[in-house]
Protein backbone atom coordinates (compact mmCIF):
# COMPACT_ATOMS: atom_id res chain seq x y z
CA UNK A 1 0.00 0.00 0.00
CA UNK A 2 1.50 3.31 -0.94
CA UNK A 3 0.96 4.90 2.59
CA UNK A 4 1.81 8.33 1.23
CA UNK A 5 -1.36 8.25 -1.38
CA UNK A 6 -3.55 7.02 1.35
CA UNK A 7 -2.43 9.98 3.69
CA UNK A 8 -3.13 12.13 1.32
CA UNK A 9 -6.00 11.18 0.29
CA UNK A 10 -7.82 11.13 3.82
CA UNK A 11 -6.28 14.25 4.33
CA UNK A 12 -8.48 15.80 1.64
CA UNK A 13 -11.97 13.50 2.47
CA UNK A 14 -12.08 14.39 6.61
CA UNK A 15 -11.01 18.30 5.46
CA UNK A 16 -14.43 20.70 5.03
CA UNK A 17 -15.54 19.71 2.03
CA UNK A 18 -15.59 23.40 0.19
CA UNK A 19 -15.71 23.74 -3.48
CA UNK A 20 -11.82 23.42 -4.01
CA UNK A 21 -12.12 19.95 -1.92
CA UNK A 22 -15.05 18.73 -3.25
CA UNK A 23 -13.59 19.39 -7.15
CA UNK A 24 -10.73 17.05 -6.45
CA UNK A 25 -12.74 14.02 -5.69
CA UNK A 26 -11.63 12.46 -9.48
CA UNK A 27 -7.82 13.22 -8.97
CA UNK A 28 -8.43 11.12 -5.35
CA UNK A 29 -9.95 8.37 -6.95
CA UNK A 30 -7.61 7.69 -9.87
CA UNK A 31 -4.46 8.11 -7.13
CA UNK A 32 -6.01 5.53 -4.77
CA UNK A 33 -6.91 3.59 -8.02
CA UNK A 34 -2.82 4.04 -9.62
CA UNK A 35 -1.19 3.58 -6.22
CA UNK A 36 -3.52 1.71 -3.23
CA UNK A 37 -5.96 0.09 -4.69
CA UNK A 38 -6.40 -1.88 -1.70
CA UNK A 39 -7.56 1.52 0.21
CA UNK A 40 -9.82 2.33 -2.67
CA UNK A 41 -12.90 0.25 -1.89
CA UNK A 42 -13.08 2.08 1.77
CA UNK A 43 -12.82 5.74 0.18
CA UNK A 44 -15.52 4.95 -2.38
CA UNK A 45 -18.69 5.14 -0.61
CA UNK A 46 -17.76 8.94 0.72
CA UNK A 47 -16.56 9.41 -2.96
CA UNK A 48 -19.73 8.00 -4.20
CA UNK A 49 -21.87 9.86 -1.58
CA UNK A 50 -20.24 13.40 -2.94
CA UNK A 51 -20.84 12.86 -6.21
CA UNK A 52 -24.68 12.23 -5.84
CA UNK A 53 -25.37 14.69 -3.39
CA UNK A 54 -25.23 18.44 -3.35
CA UNK A 55 -22.49 20.43 -2.21
CA UNK A 56 -24.57 22.24 0.16
CA UNK A 57 -26.09 18.72 1.31
CA UNK A 58 -22.28 17.23 1.60
CA UNK A 59 -21.46 20.67 3.52
CA UNK A 60 -24.22 20.61 6.55
CA UNK A 61 -23.59 16.83 6.85
CA UNK A 62 -19.77 17.52 7.84
CA UNK A 63 -20.85 20.57 10.34
CA UNK A 64 -23.19 18.03 11.34
CA UNK A 65 -21.07 14.89 11.71
CA UNK A 66 -17.66 16.32 12.71
CA UNK A 67 -18.54 20.21 14.37
CA UNK A 68 -21.51 19.17 16.27
CA UNK A 69 -21.17 16.06 17.54
CA UNK A 70 -19.43 14.88 20.64
CA UNK A 71 -18.38 11.28 19.34
CA UNK A 72 -16.42 12.13 16.11
CA UNK A 73 -14.12 14.54 17.05
CA UNK A 74 -10.88 15.33 14.70
CA UNK A 75 -8.61 16.38 17.21
CA UNK A 76 -6.44 13.35 18.42
CA UNK A 77 -5.18 14.50 22.04
CA UNK A 78 -8.64 15.52 22.81
CA UNK A 79 -9.37 12.33 23.10
CA UNK A 80 -6.76 11.45 25.41
CA UNK A 81 -6.09 15.03 27.17
CA UNK A 82 -9.46 16.30 26.99
CA UNK A 83 -9.59 20.31 28.13
CA UNK A 84 -6.96 19.68 30.46
CA UNK A 85 -3.50 22.07 30.70
CA UNK A 86 -1.64 19.10 29.93
CA UNK A 87 -2.92 19.37 26.31
CA UNK A 88 -1.71 22.85 25.69
CA UNK A 89 1.72 21.42 25.94
CA UNK A 90 0.29 18.40 23.90
CA UNK A 91 -0.27 20.50 21.23
CA UNK A 92 3.15 22.46 21.51
CA UNK A 93 4.77 18.97 20.59
CA UNK A 94 2.61 18.32 17.60
CA UNK A 95 3.74 22.03 16.36
CA UNK A 96 7.00 21.16 17.06
CA UNK A 97 6.87 17.76 15.47
CA UNK A 98 6.23 19.58 12.18
CA UNK A 99 8.57 22.00 12.50
CA UNK A 100 11.32 19.41 13.16
CA UNK A 101 10.12 17.60 9.62
CA UNK A 102 10.42 21.13 7.94
CA UNK A 103 7.02 21.70 8.14
CA UNK A 104 5.49 24.79 9.18
CA UNK A 105 1.45 25.82 9.86
CA UNK A 106 2.12 29.29 10.94
CA UNK A 107 1.16 31.36 7.99
CA UNK A 108 -0.25 28.54 5.88
CA UNK A 109 -3.81 29.22 6.52
CA UNK A 110 -4.93 26.91 8.62
CA UNK A 111 -7.39 27.72 11.50
CA UNK A 112 -7.16 24.21 12.97
CA UNK A 113 -5.23 23.03 15.80
CA UNK A 114 -2.50 21.28 15.22
CA UNK A 115 -3.77 17.65 16.34
CA UNK A 116 -6.60 17.84 13.63
CA UNK A 117 -6.39 14.64 11.66
CA UNK A 118 -6.72 16.23 8.44
CA UNK A 119 -3.01 18.53 9.49
CA UNK A 120 -1.63 15.11 11.00
CA UNK A 121 -2.57 12.88 7.76
CA UNK A 122 -0.69 15.96 5.85
CA UNK A 123 2.52 15.58 8.00
CA UNK A 124 2.55 12.00 7.45
CA UNK A 125 2.25 12.37 3.73
CA UNK A 126 5.52 14.40 3.46
CA UNK A 127 6.98 12.23 6.45
CA UNK A 128 5.72 8.83 6.28
CA UNK A 129 7.50 7.26 8.79
CA UNK A 130 7.50 9.88 11.06
CA UNK A 131 3.68 10.11 10.79
CA UNK A 132 2.57 6.49 11.18
CA UNK A 133 4.32 6.33 14.13
CA UNK A 134 2.46 9.99 15.39
CA UNK A 135 -0.77 7.99 14.03
CA UNK A 136 0.20 4.96 16.00
CA UNK A 137 0.61 7.02 18.83
CA UNK A 138 -2.53 8.40 18.99
CA UNK A 139 -4.31 4.79 17.31
CA UNK A 140 -6.45 4.73 20.03
CA UNK A 141 -8.28 8.07 19.63
CA UNK A 142 -8.13 7.32 15.45
CA UNK A 143 -10.23 3.80 16.28
CA UNK A 144 -12.61 4.96 18.52
CA UNK A 145 -13.41 7.90 15.65
CA UNK A 146 -13.51 5.04 13.44
CA UNK A 147 -16.23 2.92 15.45
CA UNK A 148 -18.31 6.05 16.27
CA UNK A 149 -18.41 6.84 12.12
CA UNK A 150 -19.39 3.29 11.55
CA UNK A 151 -21.70 2.69 13.89
CA UNK A 152 -23.39 6.17 12.87
CA UNK A 153 -23.32 4.53 9.29
CA UNK A 154 -21.53 7.54 7.73
CA UNK A 155 -19.17 7.42 4.79
CA UNK A 156 -16.13 8.53 6.57
CA UNK A 157 -15.88 5.71 8.75
CA UNK A 158 -14.47 3.88 5.42
CA UNK A 159 -11.71 6.24 4.96
CA UNK A 160 -10.87 6.65 8.77
CA UNK A 161 -10.75 2.84 8.61
CA UNK A 162 -7.65 3.09 5.50
CA UNK A 163 -5.89 5.56 8.00
CA UNK A 164 -5.86 2.35 10.50
CA UNK A 165 -5.27 -0.33 8.14
CA UNK A 166 -1.62 1.44 7.18
CA UNK A 167 -0.70 0.89 10.79
CA UNK A 168 0.71 -2.35 12.36
CA UNK A 169 -1.41 -3.99 14.17
CA UNK A 170 -4.88 -5.83 13.84
CA UNK A 171 -7.91 -2.75 14.52
CA UNK A 172 -9.97 -3.51 17.46
CA UNK A 173 -13.33 -5.06 17.03
CA UNK A 174 -15.55 -2.45 19.28
CA UNK A 175 -15.00 0.54 22.00
CA UNK A 176 -14.34 -1.82 24.31
CA UNK A 177 -11.22 -3.20 22.93
CA UNK A 178 -9.82 0.25 21.53
CA UNK A 179 -10.20 1.50 25.22
CA UNK A 180 -8.26 -1.12 25.59
CA UNK A 181 -5.65 0.13 23.63
CA UNK A 182 -4.46 3.10 25.90
CA UNK A 183 -1.70 2.69 28.19
CA UNK A 184 -2.97 6.38 30.39
CA UNK A 185 -5.50 6.42 32.59
CA UNK A 186 -7.91 9.70 32.18
CA UNK A 187 -6.91 13.41 32.72
CA UNK A 188 -7.68 14.28 36.14
CA UNK A 189 -9.33 17.34 35.11
CA UNK A 190 -11.94 16.15 32.73
CA UNK A 191 -15.46 16.26 34.14
CA UNK A 192 -17.98 13.18 32.79
CA UNK A 193 -15.64 10.48 32.07
CA UNK A 194 -17.21 7.21 32.56
CA UNK A 195 -15.13 5.49 34.80
CA UNK A 196 -14.65 2.32 32.54
CA UNK A 197 -13.30 4.54 29.11
CA UNK A 198 -9.78 6.24 29.66
CA UNK A 199 -10.17 7.76 26.60
CA UNK A 200 -13.15 8.83 25.14
CA UNK A 201 -13.56 12.19 26.75
CA UNK A 202 -17.02 14.62 26.15
CA UNK A 203 -16.14 17.49 23.69
CA UNK A 204 -17.28 20.44 24.95
CA UNK A 205 -16.09 23.09 22.57
CA UNK A 206 -14.87 22.00 18.79
CA UNK A 207 -12.54 24.49 17.22
CA UNK A 208 -13.64 26.20 13.78
CA UNK A 209 -13.08 24.69 10.28
CA UNK A 210 -10.01 24.25 7.39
Amino acid sequence: MNRPVVYQAASICLSYPDDAVLGTAGLVRRALAESAPAAAPSFAPLLDWWAATPAADVQRAYVDVFDLSKRHALYLSYWTDGDTRRRGMVLVDFRQRYRDAGLELDGSGSRELPDHLPLVLEFARHRPEDGAALLQEYRPSLELIRLALAERESPYAGVVAAVCATLPGRSPADRQQAMAMASAGPPTESVGLEPYDPRLLPLSTVGGRA
